[in-house]
């Protein structure tokens, strides 16, 4: 019997006045699957991914995580559920060092509502912490400030806050987005190393084809709150309708 979604929204909808931003929208992520989702400005997938991690409730329509229906709980809750989404613009500390980001991550995992009061330098946190970073490519900046680390640095300690929390679903939103041409195919490659050795059920938004093209293995295009193409890279680019609409070529 095959394992059920990770993901399922079944009709989802949401409206800001006259636009609508998703419309009925239906989704299934299966576990372990790496999923790229691509569309103009504007087009509904940031929309998507506020639903789903509970910033917004849909005018109607259902969201099922694992399984169970999880329509319209709040972001803390979808969190504590396993889904964990970094974002375009990476959410940071900067005054802390790389290793103490970290273990807030891993204290929340842990089920400690850690303030900066409590103590973070716990043996069993910082060994889980350093393998995290060392995972990332981030342990040789564990001592460091976390403002002093390049924009491909600060992106991918982003996410690995995001992956401490030890997700079921990861959402990455633009994680190329900031970062140099000559850098972004190595933090994707990073990136790609710890989902596929994990087998971590991964979406990721992306406005860099090359960076679809390379990385996806499935790619869902949305067009006006609409999945417009469904299927793998080569498919989905050449589609005609996407071909106008997202890339913006005849």
């Amino acid at each position: 019997m095959p394992e059920a979604p990770v993901l399922q929204t079944i009709d989802l909808c949401k409206s800001f006045g006259m636009v609508k931003a998703a419309d009925a929208i239906n989704v299934a992520i299966r576990p372990g699957e790496l999923v790229g989702i691509v569309g103009a400005n504007g087009s509904g997938k940031t929309t998507f991914l506020n639903i789903i991690t509970g910033y917004l409730k849909p005018d109607r329509g259902r969201v099922l995580l694992l399984g169970e229906d999880r329509t319209g709980l709040p972001p803390r809750v979808i969190t504590k559920l396993g889904i964990s989404r970094s974002f375009q613009i990476p959410q940071l500390y900067t005054n802390l060092s790389v290793l103490e980001s970290l273990l807030l991550s891993v204290a929340a995992e842990a089920g400690r509502g850690t303030g900066f009061w409590q103590p973070l330098h716990r043996r069993h946190w910082i060994d889980q912490g350093l393998e995290t970073l060392d995972r990332f490519g981030l342990k040789p900046y564990a001592d460091r400030a976390v403002s002093e680390l390049p924009e491909g640095g600060r992106k991918l300690l982003d996410i690995a806050l995001s992956f401490a929390l030890r997700p079921k679903l990861l959402l990455m939103d633009e994680p190329t987005s900031g970062v140099s041409i000559e850098d972004k195919f190595q933090v994707m490659d990073i990136l790609m190393k710890v989902v596929e050795e994990t087998r971590l059920t991964t979406i990721f938004v992306e406005h860099d084809m090359d960076v679809v093209q390379r990385y996806g293995r499935r790619v869902l295009a949305f067009n006006d709150g609409k999945v417009i193409a469904d299927g793998t890279p080569g498919a989905v680019l050449a589609d005609p309708e996407v071909r106008k609409a997202v890339l913006g070529r005849a």
